[in-house]
This record gives C-alpha cells, structure tokens and sequence, in this order.
C-alpha cells in the first residue's frame, strides 16, 4: 500500500456557512453529487435521483445502528458540580467507557448522581487516552432509564438544538449502541426504500456501531502514523448470502456510508464474498487501498483531513475526489451530518 500520503494532502478550504447546522425538511430532498470514479465526471442530482443509479440485482448495504441519548447531565455527590458524560463504548452490563467534562474533577472514586436518582455512577478507572470507567447503578431498564434522561450526542461542530431527534437516526435504526448516526443513511426515507427494492435491489443490512472516534482528526504529519479507533460490528448469515449472491451474479455493492464499508472490507475475503461474523473492526482505508467488496459508495461530504475522507479518495482516487469536493464548495453543497450526499459510481 502507497504509505507516503500528508495529512496535509486531504485539506481543503471550507467556509463555515456550508456546514449544515439542521436537516433539511425531506430526507430524500437533499442534493446528490454523482462522481464516476473512473474518469472524474461529475453530476448535479437530488437524492430521490438514486434509484436511476442502482440496477436490478445489485445489493444496497445499509448499517442498522440505532445512535444511544448518550450524552448525560449530572451533579459530583460530594460537591454538587455539574459534570457532563458521554457513553463511549459498553464494557459490560454496567460498566461504560466514557468521555466526561470536566475530566480534572472526575477522579477514581468519584460519584455522579443523575436526575431524580434514577441513575448513579462511579468512576472506577481511568484510561491512558483520559476517558473514564464508569459503572453505574439503577432500578429498570437501561435503554429506558437513557431515553428519559439522555441527549442525542450531535457531533461538534453542529450548535443548532435539534427540534426532532428522530432526525438524528436513520428511518431503519434498530440496534441501540451508537454514539453518533451512520448519516449517510439519514437521506432514505420509506418510499424510496419502497422503491429501490421494487427495481429487484436487494437490501441487506449489518449493525456498525459508530464511536466518536469517527470525529477524532488525525495529527499524525503521514496518514501512515496515525492509530484507528475500533468499533463493533455484526453481519448475520442471510445478509452475507444476499452480498454474496450479488458478487456471484456479477452486480454490484452499493455501500451506505463509511460505516458499511469499513466493515465489509474488514470481513470481506479477497474475491469479495463475505462471511456471517461479528467483532471489532480498526480497519483505516486510505488511498493505496484495494477494495475487495464494495464497489459504489454513497456518503456525505466529510471534514477536511479526516480518515472519512482518505477512505474516499481510496475508492474514486484522491485527485478525483479533492477536485468533486472543490466544485461542491464552488456550488455551496451542505456539508457533514445533516448535508448533502455524493455517490461514488
């Protein structure tokens, strides 16, 4: 793999007033770049146009994930100060990996009593990188006890208050373990769904969850330097046949997003078949990369220099890309979570 890549390579200028701050009323209303990976080309679409670009026998990958409230608001037992957490990563039945602010006060030991005392925490570590173990203590259900106290953890740089939090998932969010959506996702709505599967695309689905690592920049000065975080994933038997059919027949893979392919290209094998698995995935795709399974993606418009946007530039080629992202700057395309979307064909 060509390793010689800058950081500094992937950087582009953004102005700040294209970094949508709310979704859009439609789901499927967003534009859609089209971008054809082998020569350049490139198309100005809405996202509805999508089902022109997908054919009979292809298989649409979307990641069910369900984005946790996980962002909570308590008070120190013993001082009373407020202290923010946000759920990283479940350890076991109680025990979270966490990121808490202020984190100088949250030392070994301390106690964290949330609202009405329907939940109360204890720190009980403290990792290298300063997130901290929590485990916690309550009566119930926790997903239900997290749904009554807990916010949506939008990423940082949206400062708008989201109206519905269902805008926030996508419509075919199941599996609970998100700490931030799988956003290309969040374009489909039921009737284009409808409406894929009725030109004979198969969808399959397999559950990524996301962890704020995803908004982690990389620092390192060569992209070859810098350390992935890892995120768990599961693909079930029926799915993997439904790709697995697809490769045979010679159609194609769609990817829904970042998230979908990181974890085929993790589990997939070198002719492209996957296997029913689950585990932990810290897969970094860069250009230089070959890609086995996927062979279009559909993805928003990521940060400049992030891992999001090499992993990319290894599908359409980094010229391809920087120059698709310079002409949707140029057009004033909506960027990042609640922007708009571009197809790799």
């Amino acid at each position: 793999m060509i390793n010689n890549f800058k950081t500094s390579d992937f950087y582009f200028n953004l102005p700040e007033e294209l970094i949508a701050q709310i979704p859009i009323k439609e789901r499927d209303h967003s534009r859609l770049l089209v971008l054809d990976k082998q020569d350049g080309e490139i198309e100005h679409r809405h996202f509805y146009d999508i089902v022109n670009y997908l054919n009979e026998g292809d298989c649409l990958v979307i990641n069910d994930t369900k984005v946790l409230p996980a962002r909570l608001y308590g008070t120190k037992k013993d001082t009373g100060s407020v202290i923010e957490i946000l759920l990283l990563k479940r350890i076991d039945d109680n025990k979270w990996e966490t990121l808490v602010k202020p984190g100088k006060k949250a030392r070994i030991g301390a106690e964290i009593v949330f609202k009405e005392n329907l939940l109360t925490g204890k720190i009980i570590d403290v990792e290298e990188d300063g997130n901290r173990i929590i485990e916690f203590e309550y009566k119930g259900i926790f997903e239900e006890i997290l749904d009554a106290l807990g916010e949506m953890p939008l990423p940082p740089y949206i400062h708008e208050k989201l109206e519905d939090k269902n805008r926030y998932q996508t419509i075919y969010a199941k599996n609970p373990g998100s700490a931030a959506a799988p956003t290309a996702g969040l374009h489909f709505n039921d009737e284009l769904l409808e409406k894929i599967e009725a030109n004979g695309v198969s969808i399959a689905r397999l559950t990524l969850h996301v962890g704020l690592g995803t908004f982690r920049p990389v620092k390192a000065e060569y992209i070859s330097e810098h350390k992935m975080h890892s995120e768990y994933y599961e693909l079930s038997e029926k799915d993997a046949e439904k790709i697995n059919e697809t490769k045979r027949n010679g159609k194609k893979v769609i990817s829904v997003g970042t998230t979908s392919t990181r974890t085929l290209e993790t589990i997939g094998d070198a002719k492209g078949f996957v296997q029913a698995q689950k585990g932990w995935t810290d897969i970094f795709i860069f250009p230089g990369y070959k890609y086995k399974v996927v062979d279009c993606l559909i993805t928003n418009f990521h940060l400049p220099e992030s891992t999001l946007i090499m992993l990319v530039s290894a599908l359409a080629g980094k010229e391809h890309v920087m120059n698709a992202y310079k002409i949707a700057v140029e057009n004033k395309y909506r960027f990042f979570s609640f922007g708009d979307a571009m197809l790799i064909k």
